[in-house]
């Protein structure tokens, strides 16, 4: 009972955590798309918007909004199963506008809705890790998972991250328990959880190729291995869970669109359409299958899911740029994932990864029966190498999200060190997790911007990862309570990375950024209308390194103050942009006549 009681508070910790940041943190990127997606789904039944991600964690995020009664502009409604082109956040950037301040608050209670999927994911673990390891180790994972800094970072969100984490992790454990005791009441608890887990994020179709293959390795190693019955039952079981996991799919759309012919599809990827969109960045509407028989056949799918999927990898074809320790490359780096989860994880947790895969060897007393362990590490595996397979972009860490837990409990098994009498091993590795949740919550609230200390935390992140990983505009309320503190510091010049939010909601008045001298930009200017310039300054650190080089010559200076730690403050002197000038090779400003407004504009 103490063990459960230690795992109940750990998680109520964890929601505190969560719906403070939640309430603090203003409105990120993904955020305001889902948002509005969500409502859509809500009030129309349809799911259009945002169709590259499943609706489920949007539904349960913004259906207790509707008692708010938002501002929802209904002529957006019409005309989205159409379009190939992405709406939602041109949709999220109408919603707030029409929602103004309000918007923040409406937020925060969509926010808040979303809080069962973190506190499901983090008894899953103690479960899993206790039946294990034993109850120790279930109070150890649930540790992990309440005080990492990435899941209460994506915790306080309405992103589909967390959602798909916490249920993935769930639809592998009670698929482990079919798997050790193959009754029918657990084949339908395993299909139901599975078919939720496909209706948050499509990363988990993974587990319809690898659940088939973990369960014939299960049976082989199983002392009744060869007899027919059981390997027929538990085919026709898997062959149940299959079908009510599609069925549940369907259900999470409201079936709209769900057996629609493949031959009525319009597709955007090469895959699906055929190699004409793919040389045509402006092709639209092929089907590779029009013409042949298999265009007969309906898709047992909703319509808008089936297209999601075909708008995902028509992404990952065209490519993005991305950008990794100072470099920007059109495409990506297959290792992105493996260096993100090596600055982004405390390093007292890697200290504690490294313990464990050491006690495995060496003891036996760490370890689980082979195919316990296997059912357990194989979807982490699975999804970090699909992960880091597609390479058309890389620009977040949440992808892999996802791994976490299955990790967090396969660590946990150094909690047996107690058990066995293993005093060292334990002392070492509580310091660890003292390590660990101490540079967690060193940085909180600010937990989307955490980078452990290899890096200078996250001071010194932002120059290895940008965009979600450091700055998703979530410090925007911050630097409101920041202006709110030094009235001195306007006007203000603010370059803020999410321009779907007017930062007027937030009550900030500001101006554009000028433009710096290495900008690409830089030619449709004049000498006196390029930075650096005298004045208050707020940038946010994606606007440090972006790719047109607009602004970073703010690196040349000192901040004298942060809104969180994505956007910095600058005041700069004239005597100090005169210095900066002059490094340029531009002339002084007292040398010449007043900026002109020109360069107010540029922003």
């Amino acid at each position: 009972m103490k063990y459960r009681i230690a795992a109940v508070f750990l998680l109520m910790f964890q929601a505190i955590l969560i719906a403070w940041a939640g309430y603090r943190d203003s409105p990120c990127w993904d955020e305001v798309g889902h948002f509005a997606a969500g409502l859509v789904s809500c009030c129309s039944g349809t799911f259009s918007l945002y169709r590259v991600n499943p609706p489920l964690v949007r539904l349960v995020a913004c259906a207790p909004v509707l008692l708010a009664n938002p501002n929802v502009p209904r002529p957006w409604f019409d005309g989205f199963r159409s379009l190939h082109t992405r709406m939602e956040f041109a949709f999220g950037a109408a919603i707030a506008d029409a929602n103004g301040s309000r918007y923040f608050w409406l937020m925060t209670l969509a926010r808040w809705s979303t809080l069962p999927f973190s506190l499901l994911g983090g008894w899953i673990c103690y479960l899993w890790a206790r039946d294990l390891y034993g109850p120790a180790s279930g109070v150890l994972a649930v540790g992990l998972w309440s005080l990492s800094p990435n899941l209460i970072a994506y915790g306080h969100l309405i992103t589909p991250d967390m959602g798909a984490t916490a249920i993935g992790v769930a639809a592998g454990y009670t698929f482990w328990r079919w798997l050790k005791s193959p009754t029918w009441m657990r084949t339908l608890v395993a299909a139901l959880v599975l078919g939720l887990a496909q209706a948050t994020k499509t990363t988990w179709l993974v587990l319809y190729a690898l659940w088939p293959g973990i369960w014939i390795i299960w049976n082989l190693g199983s002392a009744r291995r060869g007899e027919a019955r059981q390997w027929g039952r538990g085919a026709l079981q898997g062959a149940v869970m299959v079908l009510i996991s599609i069925w549940i799919i369907n259900l999470a759309y409201g079936f709209e669109g769900s057996f629609q012919k493949l031959g009525d599809f319009s597709f955007s990827s090469t895959e699906l359409a055929g190699p004409p969109a793919a040389t045509a960045a402006s092709a639209r509407g092929d089907n590779r299958f029009s013409g042949t028989w298999l265009a007969q056949i309906p898709v047992p799918l909703p319509r808008d899911y089936f297209q999601g999927l075909d708008a995902q990898r028509a992404e990952f074809e065209t490519g993005m740029w991305s950008y990794l320790n100072g470099e920007w490359r059109h495409g990506g780096w297959w290792y992105y994932y493996l260096y993100a989860l090596l600055i982004k994880v405390p390093l007292g947790t890697w200290a504690m990864l490294i313990l464990a895969a050491g006690a495995t060897v060496c003891s036996g007393g760490y370890r689980a029966p082979l195919r316990d362990e296997l059912v357990l590490l194989a979807p982490a595996a699975v999804v970090l190498a699909l992960v880091s397979s597609q390479t058309g972009f890389n620009h977040h860490v949440r992808y892999v999200l996802p791994i976490f837990p299955f990790v967090f409990i396969w660590i946990s098994k150094l909690a047996r060190s107690i058990e066995l009498g293993h005093m060292r091993l334990a002392a070492v590795g509580g310091g660890a997790l003292a390590w660990s949740i101490g540079s967690s919550l060193w940085i909180y609230p600010h937990s989307l911007s955490y980078f452990n200390e290899s890096v200078g935390g996250p001071k010194g992140g932002h120059y290895h990862l940008t965009n979600s990983n450091s700055d998703w505009g979530q410090d925007l309320l911050y630097l409101r309570r920041w202006l709110d503190k030094h009235p001195e510091a306007a006007p203000l010049h603010l370059g803020y990375d999410l321009p779907l939010i007017d930062p007027k909601y937030a009550g900030i008045q500001s101006l554009p950024l000028p433009v710096g001298p290495q900008s690409t930009r830089a030619a449709e200017f004049g000498p006196n209308d390029l930075g650096p310039l005298p004045g208050w300054y707020a940038v946010s650190v994606n606007k440090l390194h972006n790719r047109e080089r607009d602004y970073d010559y703010f690196l040349d200076f000192r901040p004298v103050g942060y809104a969180g730690y994505s956007m910095y403050i600058y005041h700069i002197t004239p005597e100090q942009a005169d210095a900066a000038r002059t490094k340029y090779g531009m002339p002084k400003l007292s040398a010449g006549p007043a900026p002109s407004t020109q360069a107010h504009r540029a922003n």
